[in-house]
């Protein structure tokens, strides 16, 4: 049997489901012994993107409501080294492009949607990028939604003293990336590809 993927299912015999029409008229009963490729979003990587966006947006609400103008307010969390504080950033890192931050809204909904689309394919033939790109996904549409629907810029709160201030979608993406650069460098020619 055929294992399904996001957006096209089969069913036993292989047959794809193509349309709407021929899916409203399966009764669920007919769509048995269906099964997630063991590449599809779902599963670890999806749960990792959603809640990577939640506990991203959850923290960002929290540095909002309790410290509502940014720059006003801080608190030391080790002296001298890591602090909480609101900043807005209207760029990518380190302020990058802030004077288009429509345009970054736009690129990382193009970016995600690519993630989304070639899932199988970047997946496929090394399942060790699954949950980096579950990660990198989660970030990516963190700062998105802040990007494209609210006019302040990306809430950033997190500040270490020899670093600008990031949030939870930052480093989502800066692990995903850092453990991709790794395993490409390092540890990929370790277990090659079957």
């Amino acid at each position: 049997m055929m294992q399904g993927t996001i957006g096209l299912r089969y069913f036993p015999g292989g047959h794809p489901i193509r349309n709407l029409r021929t899916l409203e008229k399966l009764s669920l009963a007919s769509v048995k012994n269906f099964t997630l490729s063991k590449h599809a979003l779902l599963g670890w990587p999806g749960i990792c993107a959603i809640l990577v966006v939640i506990l991203d947006h959850l923290t960002k609400f929290l540095v909002y409501h309790n410290w509502p103008i940014p720059g006003e307010d801080f608190l030391t969390v080790i002296p001298g080294v890591f602090a909480l504080v609101h900043v807005r950033n209207h760029g990518a890192a380190w302020g990058m492009f802030s004077n288009h931050p429509s345009i970054l809204g736009w690129l990382s909904l193009t970016a995600a949607l690519v993630i989304v689309l070639f899932w199988k394919k970047i997946t496929c033939k090394n399942p060790a990028y699954a949950m980096p790109f579950g990660f990198l996904l989660g970030g990516i549409l963190g700062n998105m939604v802040d990007r494209l629907f609210f006019a302040e810029g990306v809430v950033d709160f997190l500040c270490l003293r020899f670093w600008p201030a990031f949030n939870v979608a930052d480093s989502a993406i800066s692990l995903a990336v850092i453990y991709l650069c790794i395993y490409e460098f390092f540890l990929r020619r370790k277990h090659p590809e079957k």
